[in-house]
């Protein structure tokens, strides 16, 4: 007989998520091959899943709350377990994220986390760790879902032009990235600008800092170290950081010339033309 891996479901959201899964599973009278079948994974994952040795996909709850009818209880449930599995000090940014009504980025040189591919994403935190990549990409990618609530959040990014220009996981990767910037160009809750070389010395030289608003609660900035974030509501901060970003999106490209720009270093650095030139264009 196989032993039963017995969760504690208070251990973990991924406890919980696990221990919630088998005991619907068996309310619904089915093994883990026959919910495997219906849902299209494999009986050993649903069992890695139930015992807590994997990660469930929002892709995964989503299935799973259709087959057994479950009014989606583990598609909410996925999203507390996703943010639990964050390192621990950016748990609460990923909070403030979650409940802001307007979030504002300012990005020196890569694209941000709201806005990576699944690629792009693998090749940024697989710098200097592999270790349970897939895992790690799907939690980064999770936070995503914020776009996806009924009221999702305004979402305005000045970019750099050099992260454009850093090739991150290689050619494909970042045309792949640099076509999903471009996707966004007509979305009117995600607005990216390209702060461009020209525009020579500017508000942000300092680095990066995103600014969230919410509707009842003080603005916060968020500034990120190596292993450590730092939110801030410290109210002379605030407003010192939104002067910034306004004469950073005054001195970046419209949101029209942004996308033909983004359009631009996707076809000439990352596009057949560039391959063939060997050397990419700026």
């Amino acid at each position: 007989m196989t032993n039963i891996n017995v969760l504690d479901p208070g251990a973990s959201p991924l406890d919980y998520y696990g221990f919630e899964l088998r005991r619907l599973r068996e309310a619904a009278g089915l093994t883990q091959r026959q919910l495997g079948d219906i849902v299209n994974y494999t009986a050993s994952l649903v069992g890695q899943i139930e015992t807590a040795r994997k990660l469930p996909t929002p892709e995964f709850s989503q299935r799973v709350d259709a087959a057994l009818n479950t009014g989606g209880v583990l598609s909410r449930l996925v999203i507390l377990v996703m943010r639990s599995q964050l390192p621990a000090w950016f748990q609460q940014v990923a909070e403030l994220q979650g409940r802001a009504t307007e979030i504002y980025a300012f990005e020196t040189h890569m694209v941000p986390g709201l806005l990576q591919t699944p690629s792009y994403a693998r090749a940024v935190l697989g710098v200097l760790d592999k270790n349970d990549l897939d895992d790690r990409t799907a939690v980064r990618l999770a936070r995503q879902r914020i776009f996806e609530k009924e009221e999702p959040p305004v979402f305005w990014v000045v970019l750099s032009e050099a992260a454009l220009c850093q090739e991150i996981g290689g050619r494909e990767v970042m045309r792949e990235q640099l076509a999903y910037l471009v996707s966004f160009e007509h979305n009117p809750r995600i607005n990216i600008q390209i702060l461009p070389f020209s525009a020579g010395a500017h508000a942000g030289l300092q680095g990066s800092f995103d600014l969230y608003h919410f509707a009842s609660d003080p603005s916060i900035v968020y500034t990120e170290g190596y292993g450590s974030g730092h939110p801030t509501a410290n109210p002379e901060t605030v407003k010192d950081c939104s002067l910034r970003y306004d004469h950073l999106q005054a001195a970046a490209l419209p949101l029209n010339h942004s996308a033909d720009l983004i359009r631009r270093v996707m076809e000439e650095r990352y596009g057949e033309q560039g391959e063939a030139d060997g050397d990419p264009v700026a």
